[in-house]
């Protein structure tokens, strides 16, 4: 797909950015790659551009985090992950071993999905939940652990 067909440039121009091609890459890379750290879509960012700085990967996540293009996440104990799906209160399911992070719909009720016991005077708009555990594939490692093999010395 051509930056020209790309739905970011109507999502930037929604939102009031200014269309450019790192903007653009950006919000395909976390379109087809949710929950990557900046480091990840920097390197894929790369690979459709050629050279862009890693700044100017942090400028624009910044610059679309604060129009509600970008969420960012930050699992506690883990780099800041970032994706496309925003305004939908959805929650995330977190492996403690490897870090894979997954979407889970909030289940019950509509925004915010839980309500706390008292707000403080608070008005709340969001709910933010992670479900922590460990992925299948870790799981499975976990309960299959690999054989040692014998000492040939």
């Amino acid at each position: 797909m051509s930056h020209q067909e790309s739905p970011a440039r109507d999502r930037l121009k929604a939102a009031g950015l200014r269309v450019t091609a790192p903007r653009i890459a950006v919000l395909d890379w976390l379109a087809e790659h949710p929950h990557t750290t900046a480091d990840q879509v920097a390197t894929g960012v790369r690979r459709r551009l050629g050279s862009v700085s890693t700044q100017a990967v942090y400028d624009v996540l910044g610059a679309c985090a604060g129009a509600d293009l970008v969420r960012r996440i930050e699992p506690a104990g883990h780099p800041a992950r970032f994706e496309t799906r925003t305004g939908d209160n959805h929650h995330h399911l977190v492996c403690r071993v490897c870090g894979r992070t997954e979407d889970v719909d909030c289940v019950h009720g509509s925004a915010p999905c839980l309500e706390p016991s008292g707000t403080a005077g608070f008005q709340i708009d969001e709910a933010e939940v992670v479900f922590w555990g460990r992925c299948p594939d870790c799981a499975r490692k976990q309960e299959n652990p690999p054989r040692q093999g014998r000492d040939s010395a």
